[in-house]
């Protein structure tokens, strides 16, 4: 079992504490990453909630490749429909002249809310796009980065030195498609649909036509991944999560003994409890028995953990551990 270690970062917002302070651990977090090898780490575009104070992925990888040295910082996702094509390419190649070879850019669809009234304002009431209007906004991108629109992102700008690496988020077979087709590397979200993961690398790879962005399928998996001394203490770990999804539009995560004295709504608790079940949850060879799954089922070359722990120091113990699931 060969794959590469990287990690998604939400800022985790706990409930009683500022977004100074959650951006501080976060801070600690990626400092630690970064000693452990974690290949990347990547920021969401979440919108209106109070889960995560991770809203402008731009800023956030800014922020935290400065306080790093090695690991890769990127977007996971920043959402091309939120976004002016051109907007996006200049923070990118922004970034990566900051910070050269270690910018990606994972260019996502969805609008990062559930408000549909910060849609309207993020969108300028725009009506929602099409998959072509996606598209087409996604090629529009890579055309800036790449140079070909005759655009000059920055002064001295040149788009192969060190530039942004563009990757697709998919959860889906159109966008399987379409990160196949453009040649990009690609993201599958099986921290929140899980059950369409093996078929999407399988489509992916079945249409893939190489590009200057990548010259071979290279599919990467974002998993949830909570690891921890004993099943119990990972159970107990994950919980809050178990409830945050059984209950869209929650308020900010509950600590692990709050959320211990509370009932998953029956609504969705299924969904919640079918979602957990197949993510990497439990001591350090329970995990390492589901990385292997996961990559065998597909195909990964990399994964992305992703432990939404109420506790920083939970979960930085919990890539510490993960780190020894993977045998790196």
């Amino acid at each position: 079992m060969t794959f590469v270690l990287s990690a998604l970062e939400l800022v985790v917002a706990e409930r009683g504490r500022t977004a100074a302070e959650v951006t501080e651990a976060t801070a600690r977090t990626v400092r630690r990453l970064d000693d452990l090898g974690y290949h990347r780490v990547w920021f969401a575009e979440h919108h209106g909630t109070a889960l995560s104070a991770s809203v402008v992925p731009a800023v956030l990888i800014a922020h935290f490749a400065a306080r790093t040295s090695r690991i890769r910082v990127g977007s996971g996702g920043v959402l091309a429909p939120n976004h002016a094509p051109l907007a996006l390419a200049e923070q990118f190649a922004t970034l990566a002249t900051l910070y050269p070879d270690r910018i990606d850019m994972g260019i996502g669809r969805g609008p990062g809310t559930f408000d549909q009234s910060i849609v309207r304002a993020l969108r300028r009431d725009a009506e929602p796009g099409t998959e072509q209007e996606y598209a087409d906004d996604v090629e529009s991108v890579l055309r800036y980065l790449s140079g070909e629109a005759g655009v000059r992102l920055i002064a001295g700008w040149q788009p192969d030195e060190g530039g942004a690496r563009p990757w697709l988020l998919a959860s889906s077979t159109a966008s399987a498609e379409l990160a196949g087709r453009l040649g990009l590397p690609i993201v599958l979200a099986h921290h929140i649909r899980p059950d369409r993961s093996a078929e999407t690398a399988a489509r992916y790879r079945e249409v893939f036509t190489a590009s200057r962005w990548a010259d071979r399928p290279y599919v990467m998996v974002a998993v949830e991944a909570v690891v921890a001394d004993s099943a119990e203490a990972a159970a107990w770990l994950a919980r809050p999560t178990d409830l945050a999804r059984s209950t869209p539009g929650s308020d900010a995560l509950w600590s692990p003994a709050e959320a211990a004295g509370r009932e998953l709504p029956e609504q969705g608790r299924g969904y919640a409890e079918a979602v957990g079940a197949m993510q990497a949850r439990g001591t350090v060879d329970t995990v390492r028995r589901r990385f292997a799954e996961i990559v065998a089922e597909t195909g990964a070359d990399e994964l992305m953990l992703y432990p939404n722990i109420y506790d920083p120091e939970q979960r930085i113990r919990s890539y510490e551990l993960a780190v020894k699931a993977a045998g790196q």
